[in-house]
């Protein structure tokens, strides 16, 4: 069982390689929720190691990606701490000095086999219909031998040396010991020749360093889980509590989501990148909701806020087992915490997508607008769609669209002149002013309040669906709506 009242320290340590993904911020939300439930630290690291993978802006995406969800790091690069720097290549020199301690105990050796030799030794494994491993050709070379080459200035990297004989058993939260025969875990490279480390190296030593409590991280890394566990052995530390969190399957459920399927999602308005989540209008509160319910125990129908998560957080309730991506989850999730913000507040986040749309929007306006759109949207962007016509001086309905159900262009006309007559008369044009005589009308017509209604609504708003009719009227003002309404009545007239 884990001691909550112990203060924990976590880390998130994504490589800035790419946009920052939903595996990268569920991690950070786990590791936050720990923290903050423990009094403890969340620490961001960047693992920035791979040079060649490393993308310009991606550690700023990341950034400003945790800080959008509301998981603000206590320590990390650009804001320091105690057990800094924050990023690994700024460590380079405290990993060459542990490998070298790992080399002085016989617990890793340097290699000084070429790419051309290696190539070859895994074609030859290929043909036999081995697994690709390193054959431990420098492995056997003696210490004096290898210090004597290492001095002479030939190239090499730093391998581990895994024990050969027996097993090892490593630990974790949610999956129990993981037994694995030695002999099937490779030597890995801990240490490359421009002497920068691998994750196997860099990874151990700063989570021992920066004094780790917890590490939260993706299932992927269960395959090398034996050999981190030994290199931490290696070196005498107290390991962590091993937390490999489920996999992300595609919305199929079958396999892990690829490129193209990514691709297709932002089509139908969702990603599985966080700053393609922003731009696409969702919000933290509902994003948080529904990352964190996936691989996480407790009923995936539960309304939480960040403090709930906090409260109700235990790392018991995790679940190993993978979690599809439901997005149609993520849309109930939003779209629900859409509907718990202050009005205000919502309509100081639907603002930018109004101003995003090139709308020249005014803010008393924008508040009177913001109630009637709060109950229908999913996402902020949806309100531009929604709501867009009231910061427009005209709209310009489609013609077919004016017609009513069940009536010619001819009987359309006719409804919107005796209700242009109505509302003619109806001064201040408020929602109590002008809805009982206008359904009124629509009796005494003999038509629907669909019908009438309808054709109000697209004359007004320039749309078939809209916030409430009477209301959005109250807001255009009484001179837009009786011009909208008589522009409609003539393009009804001039068609045959």
């Amino acid at each position: 069982m884990t001691d909550y009242t112990k203060p924990a320290r976590v880390r998130v340590a994504p490589s800035p390689t790419g946009h920052m993904h939903l595996g990268t911020a569920r991690t950070a939300l786990y590791d936050y929720l720990l923290a903050k439930k423990t009094g403890g630290k969340f620490i961001l690291r960047i693992e920035d190691t791979d040079i060649k993978r490393t993308i310009p802006g991606a550690e700023q995406e990341i950034m400003d990606g945790l800080r959008w969800l509301g998981l603000n790091y206590d320590e990390g690069p650009d804001v320091g701490g105690p057990f800094g720097p924050y990023r690994q290549t700024e460590r380079r020199e405290i990993y060459q000095q542990h490998a070298k301690m790992l080399v002085d105990k016989g617990h890793a050796y340097p290699c000084f086999c070429t790419p051309d030799r290696l190539e070859k030794m895994r074609q030859e494994q290929q043909k036999r219909k081995e697994a690709p491993h390193y054959d431990g050709l420098c492995r056997r070379l003696s210490p004096d031998e290898a210090a004597r080459r290492v001095a002479s200035g030939e190239k090499y990297v730093i391998r581990f040396k895994m024990p050969k004989e027996g097993s090892t058993t490593a630990h974790d939260v949610l999956r129990g010991d993981i037994v694995i025969e030695n002999k099937n875990i490779d030597d890995y490279v801990i240490l490359k020749s421009d002497g920068l480390p691998t994750y196997h190296l860099a990874a151990m030593v700063d989570d021992h360093l920066m004094q780790i409590t917890h590490v939260f991280r993706g299932s992927e890394w269960l395959g090398t889980f034996p050999l981190h566990v030994n290199i931490v052995r290696a070196f005498g530390w107290d390991e962590p509590e091993w937390v490999h969190l489920s996999v992300f399957l595609k919305p199929s459920g079958k396999g892990k989501m690829s490129k193209r399927e990514a691709a297709d999602a932002i089509k139908d308005g969702h990603s599985i990148f966080i700053k393609d989540m922003q731009d696409l209008g969702f919000i933290p509160e509902g994003l948080l909701n529904w990352m964190v319910l996936m691989g996480w125990g407790v009923s995936d129908g539960d309304v939480l806020t960040l403090n709930d998560m906090i409260e109700k957080f235990d790392l018991e309730h995790l679940n190993p087992s993978p979690a599809a991506i439901n997005f149609t989850k993520l849309d109930h999730f939003n779209g629900t915490h859409i509907r718990l913000l202050p009005d205000p507040e919502l309509a100081a986040r639907i603002k930018p997508y109004f101003v995003k749309a090139g709308y020249s929007v005014k803010d008393d306006v924008l508040m009177k607008l913001t109630p009637l759109v709060k109950e229908r949207i999913v996402t902020l962007d949806d309100a531009v769609d929604m709501a867009g016509f009231f910061f427009k001086e005209n709209v310009d309905p489609k013609p077919e669209e004016l017609i009513a159900k069940g009536l010619t262009p001819a009987q359309s006309a006719e409804a919107a002149r005796q209700a242009l007559a109505v509302l003619n008369g109806v001064n201040p044009l408020t929602v109590h002013a002008a809805e009982p005589p206008m359904r009124e009308l629509v009796e005494k017509m003999g038509l629907s309040a669909g019908q009438v209604f309808g054709i109000l609504r697209v004359a007004v708003t320039g749309q078939k669906v809209s916030p409430p009719l009477f209301e959005s009227m109250e807001i255009i003002g009484r001179e837009k709506v009786l011009a909208r309404i008589r522009k409609a009545i003539e393009m009804l007239e001039a068609m045959k």
